[in-house]
């Protein structure tokens, strides 16, 4: 049976999936309140990075009528110079204090839209990326949640800059050795000024390791929060002489960091999650079965997007409770996907875990690129496998063969290689944005593999 669309006027889909906007005259009145002096526009470019302009107040009545010229030649993914000029549009729901400039220098944050002078989205903008799948989801009557669980690590500091040694000895969920304790209450008191509600955090496995989880929420207001998230955390351990680091895997022989991600829809017209039944065993309705079966068929070829370092294929691998395998399950945490058990009768919190997307990802596209790989499963109504609740770690190569359970890519080549061959991707990302990632990932790939490490120095050079 055919999944039923819902014809929605594009108003109405955008305010469903944007939220509403405060409008010019509310922002205005919070600047002057918060006796702000500047204000970053902020945006990312194809890899993640956060780039910003700084205006000063006087003129932000301007920038809000008719938005802020950049030149996008110098910008990671953009455009050519002779393509460069674009202008920045302010998100008006994205307004928010940067809390240690308060007091001097008042600074506010707006993320903007990119767009192109004849005032169409900029195609290489990943927020726009991530919108256009969302509009295409709102075609069938939904709306996609997120909620990213994205670990670090703290590193001290010392003369020569950021010492790769783990500021504590603790280990999962202690309490009396981490010295992280203080600095993430700090960290939960800057998110909070920035309008990002903290659930809990915690001590990770590894020593040095972290997490803090914020709300759940609409997918482009979370890769929001998640974007935001990384440059909060690092302003503060700064400012605690330590380094906040999202690489994967920054230490050999522990645990790697990764950025599990929680995912639902909802209902574009009225309340209540798309994703449960109650009559299944597993409490998934078959939306969530196909969405789920499209992630696993496109899961190699999403990798390069929601793992996309040379270090991100460093923690992928078997033995510190990263996934590798592609399979799903409720309770195994071996597995690609899981569906987290929830409290009895709170079956509205029903969501399905993707466990292999790392927090070096640029979030838009990863939450793009999982959402058209879950698309294509409801679409084409993919159908979903066997769970594997074993624990698959344990499984041998025969195991797998016999179960039919691929693995991930092991090199960010090979996930460049799959990504390459799935059109799903490509049409995610759009050609502008998949195009300049494949770019980027393939010099930062040739580079690795042409590089003489010290590991192979010291096992061959006095042996050959």
């Amino acid at each position: 049976m055919a999944i039923e669309t819902r014809p929605t006027s594009d108003e109405t889909a955008l305010e469903a999936i944007l939220g509403k906007n405060p409008g010019k005259d509310a922002i205005l009145q919070r600047i002057a309140e918060d006796g702000v002096e500047f204000v970053d526009l902020q945006f990312t470019d194809v890899m993640g990075s956060v780039k910003s302009v700084t205006v000063p107040v006087r003129v932000i009545g301007r920038v809000l009528d008719r938005g802020q010229w950049i030149d996008g030649s110098s910008i990671a993914g953009f455009a050519r110079i002779a393509e460069s000029d674009m202008y920045l549009e302010p998100d008006l729901s994205t307004y928010a204090v940067l809390p240690w400039t308060r007091g001097g220098h008042t600074t506010a944050r707006l993320t903007c839209w990119v767009f192109n002078p004849n005032g169409e989205r900029f195609p290489g903008d990943p927020r726009a990326a991530l919108l256009r799948q969302l509009e295409k989801l709102a075609k069938l009557g939904y709306v996609f949640q997120t909620g990213p669980e994205l670990e670090f690590f703290l590193f001290q500091r010392d003369a020569n800059g950021v010492n790769p040694s783990p500021h504590d000895g603790a280990g999962y969920f202690d309490f009396s050795t981490d010295l992280g304790y203080t600095v993430r209450k700090d960290m939960v008191r800057s998110l909070d000024a920035m309008g990002i509600e903290v659930e809990a955090s915690h001590h990770e496995v590894a020593i040095g390791q972290h997490e803090i989880d914020f709300e759940y929420g609409d997918a482009i207001a979370t890769a929001d929060r998640a974007t935001t998230f990384k440059y909060v955390l690092k302003a503060v351990a700064a400012s605690h002489g330590l380094h906040a680091t999202f690489m994967p895997k920054p230490v050999e022989g522990i645990n790697g960091s990764g950025m599990h991600v929680h995912q639902s829809f909802g209902f574009l017209d009225r309340p209540g999650n798309a994703f449960v039944d109650t009559d299944d065993p597993y409490g998934l309705s078959r939306v969530a079965k196909h969405f789920i079966a499209g992630q696993l068929a496109h899961a190699r070829g999403i990798c390069g997007v929601i793992a996309p370092l040379v270090n991100s294929y460093r923690r992928l691998v078997p033995g510190y409770e990263a996934p590798v395998y592609i399979a799903w399950a409720r309770t195994n945490r071996s597995a690609l996907v899981r569906v987290p058990a929830t409290r009895k009768g709170l079956t509205a919190a029903t969501r399905v875990e993707l466990r292999c997307p790392d927090p070096s990802c640029n979030p838009y596209l990863a939450f793009a690129a999982m959402l058209a790989a879950g698309m294509d499963g409801i679409i084409n109504e993919l159908p979903l496998p066997e769970p594997v609740e074993e624990n698959l770690y344990h499984f041998t190569d025969e195991d797998l063969k016999r179960r039919n359970i691929p693995t991930l890519p092991a090199t960010l080549g090979e996930a460049i290689e799959e990504m390459e061959k799935d059109p799903v991707v490509r049409e995610a990302l759009g050609d502008h944005v998949f195009e300049h990632l494949i770019e980027a990932q393939t010099a930062e790939w040739d580079a690795f593999r042409t590089h003489v490490t010290q590991w192979e120095r010291d096992r061959y050079l006095e042996v050959y």
